[in-house]
């Protein structure tokens, strides 16, 4: 058997649709011309080829994401397959060791990815980026401990009108954010799209008429047991740039008298919610793993993220053995404004693996937690200097499936 590492070519692309819908199930559709198939470039493609048969399927789709700050390109893995007859050949580990070249080569200084299984993404030195958080309340309970209901008029639109509205509020709130992409006009068509649950909503909080939060969701009945509100509301996606709108969508979304539940399945771990709710148990709250992140160019990640404080740290990368450019010393001085990145023949002042880089770098543990896991190693002068450099403006999150 000899395997071919490369692109798949677009008389190849039918393999791959047909790979992603017998690896996931048809969870993205059956068929040649699926949901992989169709949002995947040949370019993008790494793929294994064992002479005319595609043995594994993989993709790099380009992003640019946020990052506590500042915008970086950005590599999402999607559409990872093999065989079942071709597993366990080491054929997945060249394809990610090739794959990080590429990234490199094309400016990409991060991955990130949807993991099928954490076991298989963790070996190649990916770490979770932060989590999603499941709301499932009842219109009854949606009521504020404060009684602050919140004063901003909501309206509710459609079409074009309700994206546009849309865009203005999301690129105020990620601006300063972690892990959240710039939306293509593909990204916002899957929060749009009706195909699953029906008809798609967008309601819009304003203030001096000017949006100020939204939700986009569906409405269903017959979803839940309630004789009497047997309706659900699904929010796709939520944004909002102050409290008193975010109220406001709350509150809009309680005064659904027929719905017996709300479900929103993709809330970053900081949202408010739980901390101004009446009765913060009646949301059911549950937090799953999210995205993971990997760092593929150390030097250019962390000359590119965005800092909130200045300060100046060495840091020692372990043998990093799919990214050997990442092993050594690297000496960070950084500050609101710029950030420099120089190898160094310095002592360091902490030691840690490219995964815990990634988990410090999207701000999802701190470098004291992992230090108490034994997962990073440096003295506590060390341990302030890094959580005072890292600390992000906000929990990691990313609410878009790629």
């Amino acid at each position: 058997m000899s395997i071919e590492i490369r692109p798949a070519t677009e008389g190849e692309m039918d393999q791959y649709g047909l790979m992603g819908s017998y690896s996931y199930g048809g969870s993205f559709g059956d068929g040649p011309d699926n949901i992989p198939a169709q949002s995947t470039r040949p370019e993008w493609t790494i793929c294994a080829f064992d002479g005319p048969v595609m043995a594994t399927s993989y993709a790099i789709i380009p992003f640019t994401f946020r990052a506590n700050g500042t915008a970086m390109a950005f590599g999402g893995v999607t559409g990872v397959g093999t065989r079942p007859e071709y597993r366990r050949q080491g054929i997945v580990r060249k394809i990610v060791t090739k794959s990080f070249e590429v990234q490199r080569d094309s400016g990409q200084a991060v991955a990130g990815l949807w993991a099928s299984q954490a076991a298989i993404y963790q070996r190649y030195g990916y770490a979770a980026m932060g989590a999603n958080r499941t709301y499932q309340v009842d219109t009854v309970d949606v009521n504020f401990t404060d009684g602050d209901n919140g004063n901003c008029p909501v309206r509710r639109l459609t079409g074009t009108e309700a994206v546009a509205e849309a865009k203005k509020v999301y690129l105020s709130y990620v601006a300063d954010r972690f892990g959240y992409l710039h939306r293509s006009q593909y990204l916002w068509g899957n929060f749009f799209d009706e195909s699953g649950d029906g008809p798609v909503y967008a309601a819009v909080a304003y203030a001096n008429d000017e949006p100020q939060a939204y939700v986009i969701y569906t409405l269903r009945s017959e979803k839940v047991d309630n004789v009497a509100r047997g309706q659900e509301i699904k929010v796709r996606d939520l944004a909002w740039l102050n409290m008193d709108a975010y109220r406001s969508l709350w509150s809009y979304l309680g005064q659904h008298d027929l719905v017996g539940r709300i479900t929103w399945e993709n809330a970053p771990v900081d949202d408010p919610l739980k901390e101004i709710f009446m009765e913060p148990r009646m949301l059911h709250t549950r937090d799953a793993e999210g995205s993971w992140l990997r760092i593929v160019d150390v030097e250019a990640a962390l000359r590119e993220r965005g800092y909130i404080r200045p300060g100046k740290v060495t840091i020692s990368i372990d043998e990093d053995s799919l990214a050997p450019w990442n092993t050594g010393t690297w000496s960070l001085e950084a500050s609101p404004e710029e950030a420099a990145v120089t190898s160094s023949a310095n002592q360091p002042d902490a030691t840690m693996s490219i995964k815990s880089l990634a988990s410090l770098f999207c701000g999802n543990h701190s470098a004291r937690t992992l230090r108490s896991w034994g997962l990073l190693q440096a003295d506590d002068a060390g341990i302030e200097t890094l959580d005072n450099l890292f600390q992000p403006h906000h929990a990691p999150h990313c609410p878009d499936h790629y």
